[in-house]
């Protein structure tokens, strides 16, 4: 898989890297292109304001923008800094669902450990009941990649999506065990015509089957347990409230929120995050996260609402492939709040100065 980008983005990725470092403070700034190496954080309206090439740059200079940030500690349900932003890249997944994506099991591996390299918090990296090959890939990705730790301590969470069946559930387990983070994504649908045209479940029954889930995948000795009301957007919230509050009691440590069929605006879905965060029993025991389809062009715009609203993990893929239109982009999402992070994110929990943990420079590799 090739990642293409315009020269204009590559030498704003390359700056804003360190932008996205420790946005809430200048550190080096770019006049005549004077660096402070000693410090992560970058005046961002200075880099706005010039034309500035890495030919610029000294090797010492080009050295600091290389450096990762230094993240929160990971615990499955709770960040220690509120305005860190968790990235879980469902490019192995979710954007092999892409029409004519097709990857071999050397080649996901290898784009993991690029994905590693560019300091993604969580990599799903399959289906493991889909096929055999599928257990084999995610296996492998957990095994090396889940293992490889960098000098500055970080390792990836590896996760594999299994539906709310125990079967699913175990075979996911089997795949991802083996890395030293890893997470068990189990999903069901909760909006009216899923419940009654797909899964011909009542809500008592899909409630039923959620907490069974989620109560197994702990049974296994899964402690990293994330939960998805497969379209969300297009569900009730009062039955959300319910699901999602007893999911938490089971066990569950990140509530996925997805927007399925790409149907929200921005306006409503950063408003379901902040319904849910104040309703949901227990919510501020776990992670909020989004997962937005782009139906309607809108996933980024959608994701990033819900960062403004409080969610703290947001999925998404490599150049936002994914099945029909695609996924939220990774580098839109991380770029924006490389760019904007710290000045339009007021309100949600925190200091409103949001960052993440990837350096996207090495998107360029």
């Amino acid at each position: 898989m090739k990642f293409v980008f315009t020269s204009a983005m590559a030498c704003a990725m390359m700056i804003a890297s360190s932008a996205a470092f420790t946005p809430s403070t200048p550190a080096f700034r770019v006049t005549n292109v004077n660096v402070n190496v000693n410090s992560f954080s970058t005046n961002i309206a200075a880099l706005r304001s010039q034309q500035t090439s890495l030919n610029a740059f000294s090797a010492e200079e080009i050295e600091v923008l290389y450096k990762r940030r230094p993240r929160p500690e990971y615990i499955p349900n709770h960040i220690p800094d509120p305005d860190y932003v968790r990235i879980f890249d469902t490019t192995l997944r979710d954007g092999e669902q892409s029409p004519g994506a097709t990857l071999t099991s050397n080649e996901k591996l290898e784009i993991a450990r690029m994905l590693a390299k560019l300091g993604v918090d969580i990599i799903e990296a399959g289906f493991p009941i889909a096929s055999p090959d599928d257990f084999a890939a995610v296996k492998q990705i957990a095994d090396v990649v889940g293992n490889e730790v960098f000098d500055d301590g970080y390792v990836p969470v590896v996760a594999g999506l299994s539906r709310a069946n125990e079967k699913d559930i175990l075979r996911a387990w089997d795949a991802v065990k083996g890395a030293k983070l890893p997470r068990v994504h189990t999903f069901i649908a909760t909006s009216k015509i899923h419940m009654e045209s797909k899964l011909n479940k009542t809500p008592d029954e899909v409630v039923a089957i959620a907490v069974n889930a989620v109560t197994y995948a702990k049974s296994l000795g899964c402690n990293d347990i994330e939960f998805s009301p497969e379209d969300a957007g297009r569900s009730d919230p009062e039955f959300l409230f319910r699901i999602l509050s007893e999911v938490i009691k089971a066990g569950a440590t990140t509530l996925n929120i997805p927007d399925t069929t790409g149907w929200n605006m921005p306006w409503e879905f950063g408003g379901l995050i902040e319904k849910l965060m104040a309703n949901v029993e227990g919510a501020d025991n776990v992670i909020f996260s989004t997962h937005c389809q782009n139906d309607l062009g809108l996933a980024t715009a959608n994701s990033l609402a819900g960062a403004l609203n409080g969610a703290r993990q947001l999925e998404c893929t490599i150049n936002g492939i994914g099945e029909r239109a695609g996924n939220a982009s990774l580098e839109e999402i991380c770029m924006a709040l490389a760019l904007k992070g710290d000045e339009q994110f007021a309100g949600g929990p925190g200091t409103g100065r949001l960052y993440t943990g990837v350096n996207p420079v090495y998107v360029l590799n």
